[in-house]
């Protein structure tokens, strides 16, 4: 039910309760009965409150129920209502009340489902990935679910950053500019003299090609970087290195459309003193003591989960990975995004407990479990019924722009968010070029693609759709599919507080299957225009809240597609 529908209903229970139990205070509630056949939606109200008034469950719903519905206003919501089980108050919706679905559809249009702005802000930092090669699978998977997220918290009406973390400091820049400098000097990966944990894929050729012919690279967010081709300057080298594959890693993100609003650099954190003065802040704080030559951070002591102290700075010298990262979200904090969400992959899991920790010990109102966290499992890649591999170092492992180049955006940001982040998946290349009911991106859009062949072939004036009588739609079907899109504001709502963008995909799966259904069920052009012209106000909001929640994953909504074993048109006109 749409989200004013569901909160007069709320308040018509609260009203109800209170007439029958003044003293109780319950958390009122709905859901969706399991069995579509016991009605639309449930309260459980009279079995929270029946043991503390000392009343019979059954009893005390059925006093509910008759208050409800004796009620100002309760007709034009409920239909019915019913007792069942130990006490569940099953309500079925009138039909007035499913059928607004369609007006609210036709007046908001792009902005159905969307809550209204409100003064919050939000970072979401992800992708995230070293300057030492191309976005793999990955990557691919966090730029899907970080973009997907920030959409539906924009939907949510949160003022939202998308931030990428650059990690230009550390062992594997340096493994990264050692590896350049041995290939400029005619050092081949699996030949002698070629660094053992260099990298070696085909790019890093590519780069030292680029350096010894003093080219220049402009990352998006950076100055030019002139190569002055010294194969003795390593800073030259990694300078330049670092630059060119931030400029590729650029286009693999413009490939999949995909735009940050700001970058920001793990070298900056250390230039700017940030590491040191955090450092400091926590050994002046007293979490801090010395141990064996290195600099323990008391994470135990600082009440976020962590089992043992964490080393901060090594005996041998330097700090662990986990310190610039405490710095950066002081940086967080201070830039006033009191809410922010990190998407990294789970083997970022034992960080998680060091940052919160380190953060309470600084002392400086963050709350705890700040930030939140969304972990996702590696992803691999199926073609032809043969796993493809994925080897960084090897340089054999499979690219975003792969994955584009094979199957289109469309079927990338669809497939990578359509499971559950901490969830294995298995990207079917075969899978995603169908042109089939088995294929799920196709078969969603081609719901959308649909409905404007049927449109075409009426070859009417929309505009006079908005005069329909949708009273007229009362069939089995319809109402299924009105209540299917009567949902999306609160699918919305919950894939943003669960940081799960995965219910998008899997409702608009049922929504093009209740669509499916319904197409198949209901001959959309009968000869009386009353009724046909009701039905193409049911496709027209039903083509629009699929476009709303595709753009919702990044994915399009395209006007046409073809399908060989579909009709293209009303099968019964």
């Amino acid at each position: 039910m749409l989200p004013e529908q569901q909160q007069n209903l709320l308040s018509l229970i609260g009203a109800a309760v209170a007439a029958v139990a003044p003293e109780a205070r319950p958390t009122l509630t709905l859901e969706r009965p399991k069995v579509a056949a016991h009605g639309d939606v449930a309260s459980n109200v009279a079995m929270q409150i029946a043991k503390p008034l000392k009343r019979n469950p059954r009893d005390l719903a059925q006093a509910i129920v008759d208050a409800l519905l004796a009620q100002s206003g309760a007709d034009a919501l409920i239909a019915a209502a019913e007792i069942a089980g130990p006490g569940f108050i099953n309500l079925r919706l009138s039909a007035a009340a499913k059928q607004q679905v369609i007006t609210a559809v036709r007046e908001q249009g792009a902005a159905f489902g969307r809550a209204a702005r409100a003064d919050r802000k939000v970072l979401v930092e992800f992708v995230s990935a070293n300057p030492t090669g191309p976005l793999h699978v990955g990557h691919a998977r966090q730029a899907a679910l970080g973009d997907a997220m920030c959409r539906l918290f924009d939907a949510s009406g949160w003022d939202v950053t998308r931030e990428f973390y650059y990690n230009d400091a550390g062992n594997q820049i340096h493994n990264l500019a050692i590896s350049v400098q041995a290939r400029a000097r005619g050092f081949v990966p699996d030949g002698d003299g070629f660094p053992e944990d260099g990298y070696r894929g085909e790019y890093i050729a590519d780069i030292a090609a680029d350096y010894v012919a003093k080219k220049s690279v402009q990352a998006a967010d950076c100055e030019p970087v002139q190569a002055t081709g010294d194969l003795d300057s390593l800073d030259d080298i990694r300078r330049f290195a670092v630059a060119y594959l931030r400029r590729e890693q650029d286009l693999d993100l413009q490939a999949f459309d995909l735009k940050f609003d700001n970058y920001y650099l793990e070298s900056s954190l250390y230039t700017s003193g940030r590491v040191d003065k955090t450092v400091q802040r926590l050994i002046d704080a007293g979490h801090t003591y010395e141990l064996d030559g290195a600099l323990w951070l008391r994470t135990t002591e600082l009440g976020e989960g962590d089992d043992k102290d964490r080393v901060m700075r090594k005996s041998e010298g330097g700090y662990t990975y986990f310190v610039p990262d405490v710095a950066y979200h002081v940086a967080k904090w201070e830039r006033g995004f009191t809410k922010a969400v990190n998407i990294q992959g789970s083997d970022h899991h034992g960080t998680i407990a060091r940052v919160r920790s380190g953060l309470q010990g600084l002392d400086v109102g963050i709350p705890k479990g700040y930030p939140d966290y969304v972990l996702h499992k590696m992803v691999k890649v199926v073609r032809s019924g043969e796993e493809v591999k994925i080897s960084k170092r090897a340089g054999s492992y499979v690219t975003l722009r792969d994955l584009i180049d094979w199957v289109g955006r469309d079927a990338v940001r669809f497939f990578l968010i359509s499971r559950k982040a901490d969830t294995e998946f298995t990207f079917d290349v075969d899978l995603a070029l169908k042109q089939s009911d088995e294929n799920p991106v196709f078969y969603i859009q081609y719901a959308h693609a649909r409905v404007n062949s049927v449109i075409a072939q009426w070859g009417g004036d929309v505009s006079t759709v908005a005069s329909a009588d949708i009273t007229l739609l009362t069939a089995e079907r319809e109402f299924a599919l009105m209540q299917r899109l009567a949902e999306f504001p609160a699918i919305i709502a919950q894939a943003a507080s669960e940081l799960a963008p995965h219910h998008i995909a899997f409702w608009l799966t049922a929504v093009a299957s209740d669509f499916h259904a319904f197409y198949n069920a209901e001959r959309v052009l009968v000869d009386d225009e009353a009724l046909r012209l009701a039905r193409l106000a049911l496709l027209l909001a039903t083509k629009q809240v699929i476009a709303n929640g595709l753009a919702l994953l990044g994915v399009s909504a395209p006007e046409r597609l073809v399908r060989a074993d579909i009709p293209s048109a009303d099968p019964a006109a």
